[in-house]
């Protein structure tokens, strides 16, 4: 982006969860490629741990775990150009009105950008209303563009920030290897919390382990989001790890339990089956044939509603008969997955737009449409479990010692972070109180 002579930007990103660490990388690295990226975690239930850090597969400069009032104090010209917000709607908030105090009075400031990590189908007005003050709200797709703005024009608040562009794991094209013999590979992408019931996620355990026994000549990968003692952005009360352990006659020899990357897994794979998952979107980048199953029904809780007119939706009975969904190219190109695989034009604009931003001696103060005058009975609240005030200034208490907060804060939620693993272990049912609980510290 820079021109030669010019140092390279220089970008923080926040991020609250394993999978928003994932977007806000490697939105980085499409934005800027080579710039200097730092990252923070945002401190919480969810924060990733080394492992998924790591999977990502994107090495940034330094990395940090962090408090909302510890990043908005932080984050300023003079230690970043760009700040990329990967976090829930409210965090996102929570961060313009903390950034827009801490920068006041200050000319040269940041870019701020933030968006979604994939597939936007409920809570579309909150979220996006959430993150509105931003200079860029990235939207993944055409479609998604115009439904942004849609949604900021009709409370009359700056549509302009809405930049389109693609999920930023798009960008390279790779189909399943074939350069080894191995056998044809049907990979379910599992999902932390949909379906949520045990009946519900049990019986597509079981329906991807008949498949294996009726594919002898198949392998059948359950990809995981996560290992025990492992948390993401949603709460995975009844993980598949346990469930499986109870499976009458347990996996067959054809089918197991996988992690990691999922572009390392889907150049494996030959058909990808879920409920609802973005993995389906970079499945369909790739050309490789997806499933979105059907089995319990198409609805808004599921996500899978989504995928109407994609040509994907099918249920475990015609993929066990051989059916191989193909992706209807219209739809595809309207949710940003472009048929021939293209995808480094999506992010010319965004990269554009960023470069323009950074290279103004000034820019505006940050302008949310929520504020004590639109919100009043909203925005504090959302603000206070931040830590900061109706101003977007720390509360008292919360600008103190940060260093002897933060080390206690870590050292309680270890050990409940410890004890929750212990109870998975041994077969406990619920642990997502002490869970729940860990996140509060």
């Amino acid at each position: 982006m820079p021109s030669r002579t010019e140092p390279p930007l220089r970008i923080a990103v926040l991020a609250d969860s394993d999978t928003r660490w994932k977007w806000g990388a490697l939105t980085a690295h499409r934005l800027a490629p080579g710039a200097r990226l730092d990252g923070r975690l945002l401190r919480g239930r969810a924060t990733p741990t080394a492992r998924q850090l790591t999977e990502v597969g994107v090495a940034a400069a330094e990395i940090a775990e962090v408090t909302g009032t510890e990043f908005v104090r932080s984050a300023g010209r003079d230690r970043c150009d760009v700040v990329v917000l990967a976090c829930v709607g409210g965090a996102v908030q929570a961060m313009v009105h903390g950034l827009a105090a801490a920068w006041a009075g200050e000319p040269r400031r940041p870019v701020v950008v933030t968006g979604y990590v994939g597939v936007v189908y409920e809570k579309l007005a909150d979220g996006l209303l959430l993150r509105h003050g931003a200079d860029l709200v990235l939207a993944n797709s055409p479609h998604d563009a115009v439904r942004f703005r849609e949604v900021y024009e009709g409370v009359g608040a700056d549509a302009s920030c809405v930049t389109a562009w693609a999920l930023p794991f798009l960008g390279d094209r790779n189909g399943p290897e074939r350069d080894q013999v191995r056998p044809f590979t049907v990979v379910f992408a599992a999902q932390p919390s949909v379906p949520e019931s045990r009946a519900d996620r049990t019986y597509l355990l079981r329906r991807a382990v008949a498949h294996a026994r009726a594919h002898p000549e198949r392998e059948v990968l359950i990809k995981l989001r996560s290992k025990p003692g492992e948390h993401t952005t949603h709460i995975e009360e009844l993980p598949y790890q346990k469930l499986a352990l109870r499976l009458p006659g347990g996996l067959p020899a054809n089918c197991r339990l996988v992690y990691g990357h999922m572009g390392e897994v889907l150049d494996r794979t030959d058909l990808l089956v879920t409920v609802s998952s973005t993995a389906a979107l970079e499945s369909l980048h790739r050309g490789i044939p997806t499933a979105v199953l059907t089995d319990l029904g198409i609805r808004e809780a599921l996500g899978n509603h989504h995928f109407l007119g994609s040509g994907c939706l099918a249920s475990w009975d015609r993929l066990d008969a051989g059916h191989l969904p193909e992706a209807d190219p219209e739809w595809a190109a309207r949710q940003g997955v472009p048929s021939d695989g293209s995808g480094e034009a999506a992010f010319a604009a965004a990269r554009q737009r960023v470069e323009d931003l950074a290279a103004r001696p000034a820019l505006p103060p940050l302008d949310p449409y929520y504020t004590a005058a639109t919100a009043p009975g909203y925005l504090p609240a959302v603000l206070a479990r931040h830590g900061l005030d109706h101003r977007g200034r720390p509360l008292p208490g919360r600008a103190g010692t940060p260093r002897e907060e933060s080390a206690l804060r870590r050292a309680g939620r270890a050990a409940l972070r410890d004890a929750a693993r212990g109870a998975y272990r041994h077969g406990v049912q619920r642990v997502a109180p002490l869970i729940r609980r860990a996140g509060e510290l």
